[in-house]
């Protein structure tokens, strides 16, 4: 998606509300929207009345309860997810006078609840979520399809969040597939994410970068997998188990959108978080939960015939679900 003016072409990110299965509730399908806050020909913001709910929102805060709430009640099988996130976002909105933006980068397969995550968090910073005018989602392959093009997706990506966090100083930015994103790309946001109180004019401590990645998955499987084989309960595992091996597995993957990269060189990136893979357990809590969210009574029955349906590896063990939550929604339709 474009924007045409001035004789540029501007990059758009998404305006979405995601379909989600991925170790949650249920999640609607949304629509593809403009966004409000955009560039004129000269490359400057609009402000006004978007300028004045920004603020009003800043005002607002978060509310750390319903943050909790809503990661206890709709994020399965994810203590270490839940209690980072909660964590960190609580202490930087708390901050007054933060030093750099909030970066995170979520990791692990698909299905096992990042993307919902990053709705839960949308939602409790600003109350349209992914569909307000100060969230702004990315997604690698359809924004930075071309290695060729690496070049002008940095300036296009630069000229983008520059403008959009002068329009408004909490806006959260959003990438998605990063372990599809042609490396390089995401340095050219680096100086954004630094420890300076401002670059060329504009601050950037009050804004939220979050990425979300499969890269790392096959590291945090290894880990889960230690545990279990050791006898020792997956709420045992914590983030220091995690955390230095991802960052150092991230960076040396070719294939993660951040090989090499100066964020992780830089120690830009707050937190590494790790969701790790969903045991059968947590696939019949997510039947569960889309049952209630279609209005429908939990039909045990139900629950665990579409959960048998998943297929789960390793080989032997079966222990994980091989496409986490994803495929909940669909195959419950058949039942």
């Amino acid at each position: 998606m474009h924007f045409l003016g001035g004789g540029i072409t501007w990059l758009q990110p998404l305006r979405v509300s995601l379909s989600l299965g991925s170790g949650v509730g249920r999640v609607a399908a949304g629509s593809l929207a403009e966004p409000a806050s955009r560039f004129g020909q000269l490359g400057k913001c609009r402000f006004s009345d978007a300028f004045l709910t920004c603020v009003s929102l800043s005002v607002r805060g978060l509310a750390p309860a319903a943050l909790k709430l809503d990661l206890e009640q709709k994020l399965f099988g994810q203590h270490l997810a839940t209690e980072v996130i909660l964590k960190a976002l609580t202490g930087f909105k708390n901050n007054k006078n933060p030093k750099k933006p909030l970066t995170l980068s979520l990791h692990g397969w698909a299905g096992t609840g990042k993307n919902f995550v990053s709705q839960i968090v949308a939602e409790n910073l600003h109350p349209k979520g992914l569909k307000s005018n100060f969230v702004h989602l990315f997604v690698s392959t359809l924004h930075f399809p071309h290695e060729q093009k690496i070049k002008l997706y940095q300036e296009q990506l630069q000229k983008w969040i520059r403008g959009n966090v002068s329009a408004c100083a909490s806006s959260v930015f959003i990438f998605d597939e990063m372990d599809k994103l042609h490396p390089g790309i995401i340095d050219a946001i680096k100086p954004f994410l630094d420890y300076y109180e401002q670059v060329d004019g504009v601050s950037y401590c009050k804004a939220i970068f979050i990425f979300l990645s499969n890269a790392g998955g096959d590291l945090i499987t290894k880990t889960a997998l230690d545990f279990w084989r050791a006898g020792r309960k997956r709420e045992d595992i914590q983030l220091k188990d995690l955390e230095p091996v991802l960052s150092v597995g991230v960076f040396n993957n070719k294939h993660s959108g951040l090989w090499r990269s100066g964020l992780i060189d830089r120690n830009l990136i707050d937190y590494f978080v790790p969701f790790l893979p969903l045991e059968y357990r947590h696939v019949k809590m997510c039947v569960r939960a889309e049952m209630r969210a279609r209005g429908a009574a939990v039909d045990e029955d139900i629950v665990t015939r579409v959960a048998e349906e998943m297929t789960f590896f390793p080989k032997d063990e079966k222990i994980y679900s091989d496409k986490g939550c994803k495929t909940v929604q669909s195959r419950l339709d058949f039942h």
